[in-house]
C-alpha cells in the first residue's frame, strides 16, 4: 500500500531466497450480480463520451505516474503536457498515483495513500476540470487511464471518523485502530472495518462515481490482499455493471483468489523479487520460469499479472533499476524478461530515461530528469514496439529454456513465434542452444537481419536477442 506495501515486497523477496496496443473485441466476463450503491448518494452524470479505446486486457502496456515527481508544478497539468512522449514509448494504459485530498492532521505524514476525502481532488494537483483535461487528452492519444483507489483505511482527519465510527476497526480499548503489517503499525492512517455494510456501499459508490465524474477508465487496487475478497466481488461487479464503459481493474496483490473476485490483473510482487534475487543475489534464471506458473494460480482466461523493474514502493526503498541491476544495460535485459516473458509490462515515470536518483517518499524532493539518457529511451521504444507487432511476444504461450545464466524462452500465438535470451550476468556467456531450436532461422527484431541458430549462442554481458519467425 503505498510505501507501506514496500515491506510486503521485501518480505516476498526474502521467501523467494528462501524457498498496445490493439483494441479487440472485449473479453466476455460471467455475468455479474447487481451491488445496490448508496440511495443516499445519486449517481453523478456522466462526464464526457466513455472511452472506446481501452485494450484488451492482455494487450495493455501500463505506465505508472507519479504526479509529485512527475513534473517541476507537481499537478495534471504537467502529466497532460507529456502525453505525447509518454504515448510515444508504447504504452497505451496510464495509471495515475491517488488523487484525492490527504490528511492534514497531527499523524500525517503527507502520503498520498492517506485519503481524507474519496469524492474529491486533491487541490495539490489541480481541479476537476484539470483532471477531465488530462483524461480527455489522454482518451484523444488513444491511452486508456486508471485512478489508484486507496480501500483499506482513510486519514485520521477523514469525515467518518467523527460521523461514523463504527466504519472503523477498534482496539481493544474501544478506540479507532491504525492497519498493521509485518509487525509495523502505519499510525498516519485508520483502519476501516469491512463488516461494516454501509461502509462497504458508500466506499463502493464513491469508487463507482469516478467512473462518471472524471470518465475514467478503472483503477489500480492498493493494499488489495488485505481486504475480504467478497468485497472485492462487490465492487467489482457493481463496476462491471457500468455497460457504457469498458474497466481495467488491477488487485495490487497476489492472492489468487483476487482473480475469482473478478480482477482484471494482479500484481508482480513475487518477480521483482525473483528480478532482485537473480540480479542481485546470482539465484538462476530458471527462478522466472517456475513464477510463471506460481503468480498464475487462480487466473483463467486472460487474466494477467503485473510484472515492473521498479514502481514507486520499491525505487524509493531499494533503488532505481541502473542502481540495482548493473547499470543501464542490466536494468534493459531485467525489463526484457518483464515485458516479454509472460503477463504485461508496466513502467514507472523515469524508468525510461535511465534515471538513477530513487524517488523517496513522500515524492516531493525528487524531480523526473526528462534529459535523461536519450539511449535508454529509444531502446524501451524499440522493444515495446517489437512486442505490439507480435502476438507471441505479447501473448504467446511461453517454453522455458533457461539456464543458470540465461533466462530464454519461446512463445507461440498461432502461426507467431518467438525466441527470447537475456544474459542476466555481468560477464559474457555462452548459451548452449537446445536440440529442438538448433538449425533453426530467425529475425532479429531489435537489431534486424536473420539468424540461423548453431549449436551456441554468445551473448555479451547483459546481452539479449529477441528473435521472431
Amino acid at each position: 500500500m503505498s510505501v507501506r506495501s514496500n515491506l510486503f515486497q521485501i518480505s516476498t523477496a526474502l521467501l523467494l531466497t528462501v524457498s498496445l496496443v490493439a483494441s479487440c473485441k472485449p473479453d466476455v466476463p460471467q455475468p455479474p450480480t447487481p451491488t445496490p450503491t448508496n440511495p443516499t448518494t445519486p449517481t453523478p452524470p456522466q462526464y464526457g463520451t466513455p472511452f472506446a479505446g481501452v485494450p484488451n486486457r492482455e494487450n495493455a502496456v501500463m505506465y505508472q505516474v507519479n504526479m509529485r515527481a512527475f513534473s517541476q508544478a507537481g499537478n495534471f497539468a504537467g502529466v497532460t503536457a507529456r502525453l505525447d512522449s509518454i504515448k510515444a514509448i508504447g504504452v497505451n494504459v496510464l495509471y495515475l498515483m491517488p488523487i484525492y485530498p490527504i490528511g492534514t492532521d497531527s499523524k500525517s505524514v503527507n502520503s498520498p495513500y492517506a485519503v481524507k476525502d474519496y469524492r474529491a481532488v486533491n487541490p495539490e494537483f489541480g481541479t476537476l476540470t484539470d483532471l477531465r483535461t488530462l483524461v480527455d487528452a489522454a482518451h484523444a492519444r488513444g491511452l486508456t487511464v486508471l485512478l489508484d483507489w486507496v480501500a483499506n483505511h482513510t486519514s485520521w482527519d477523514h469525515p467518518w471518523i467523527t460521523a461514523h465510527a463504527d466504519w472503523y476497526q477498534k482496539n481493544a480499548a474501544g478506540a479507532i485502530a491504525s492497519p498493521s503489517n509485518n509487525g509495523t503499525t502505519y499510525n498516519d492512517v485508520a483502519q476501516l472495518n469491512f463488516n461494516s455494510a454501509p461502509m462497504r456501499l458508500e466506499m463502493i459508490s464513491a469508487l463507482k462515481s469516478w467512473v462518471y465524474t472524471a470518465n475514467v477508465d478503472g483503477f489500480r487496487f492498493d493494499y488489495a490482499d488485505f481486504q475480504p475478497n467478497d468485497f472485492w466481488k462487490q465492487a467489482t461487479d457493481t463496476l462491471r455493471n457500468i455497460k457504457t464503459h469498458k474497466l481495467l481493474l488491477m488487485a495490487e496483490g497476489t492472492r489468487s483468489t483476487n482473480f475469482a473476485s473478478g480482477f482484471d490483473y494482479n500484481f508482480g510482487f513475487n518477480f521483482y523479487g525473483g528480478i532482485y534475487n537473480v540480479y542481485r543475489n546470482g539465484q538462476p534464471a530458471t527462478v522466472f520460469d517456475n513464477l510463471n506458473t506460481s503468480e498464475y494460480v487462480g487466473a483463467t482466461g486472460t487474466q494477467q499479472v503485473v510484472r515492473y523493474i521498479t514502481n514507486h514502493d520499491v525505487n524509493g526503498s531499494d533503488g532505481t533499476p541502473v542502481g540495482l541491476f548493473g547499470g543501464n544495460a542490466g536494468a534493459m535485459s531485467a525489463f526484457v524478461i518483464a515485458s516479454c516473458y509472460r503477463g504485461i509490462p508496466m513502467i514507472y515515470n523515469g524508468q525510461e530515461v535511465g534515471m538513477t536518483t530513487p524517488i523517496t517518499f513522500p515524492f516531493t524532493s525528487v524531480k523526473v530528469n526528462w534529459n535523461g539518457n536519450r539511449a535508454i529511451t529509444l531502446a524501451y521504444k524499440q522493444l515495446l514496439a517489437a512486442r505490439a507487432a507480435s502476438p507471441a511476444l505479447r501473448s504467446g504461450t511461453p517454453t522455458a529454456y533457461s539456464s543458470t545464466n540465461v533466462c530464454a524462452f519461446t512463445k507461440t500465438a498461432g502461426p507467431d513465434q518467438a525466441f527470447v535470451l537475456v544474459n542476466v550476468r555481468n560477464s559474457a556467456t555462452t548459451y548452449p542452444v537446445p536440440a529442438a531450436l538448433a538449425g533453426t532461422t530467425w529475425t532479429n527484431v531489435l537489431q534486424g537481419g536473420t539468424v540461423t541458430l548453431g549449436s551456441q549462442v554468445a551473448l555479451p554481458a547483459y546481452g539479449y536477442l529477441v528473435l521472431k519467425k
